[in-house]
């Protein structure tokens, strides 16, 4: 089954591209694997602090996919899965990728506030490395568009 790899962070875009991968998932018969990294410079403490910081960031993280699965599976029918990675989102993100031969499509969300958003133009600079394309999702796309586009 392909599947649609989209990442779950802190910005306002990554709600589009949660409802775009999961409506053309939906529709294509496809899954959603949802990637959240937790950058390494959070745990820069004493040994006993950042254990617990990286727990809460986990416990953070599940609390927030619990939301979008629950609406995935509610409204497209989708069970989507939850990859949690450490270190450099970039690098985590082309790992993914290539640890999971079943991804067959990087959705990510463009930023609304002057430029696209770090991931996306990191990643854009870079696609032609990729094994799998990139659909990038403005971050300002109604639900009606987005539903008419998927």
């Amino acid at each position: 089954m392909r599947k649609f790899l989209v990442v779950l962070d802190d910005s306002r875009e990554c709600l589009n591209a949660m409802r775009f991968a999961a409506m053309r998932a939906a529709k294509t018969g496809g899954g959603v694997a949802i990637l959240s990294v937790i950058p390494p410079d959070e745990f820069n403490h004493w040994i006993g602090v950042g254990d617990i910081m990286r727990e809460e960031a986990r416990e953070r993280i599940q609390a927030h996919f619990e939301v979008f699965a629950k609406w995935m599976r509610d409204r497209q029918k989708v069970d989507p899965e939850l990859v949690i990675r450490e270190g450099d989102p970039v690098t985590q993100i082309v790992a993914q990728v290539g640890d999971d031969p079943d991804i067959g499509v990087l959705v990510l969300g463009a930023g609304t506030d002057g430029g696209p958003g770090p991931l996306v133009t990191q990643l854009t600079r870079n696609s032609g490395s990729l094994p799998i394309p990139i659909t990038i999702v403005p971050g300002d796309l109604s639900k009606e568009r987005l539903e008419a586009i998927t």
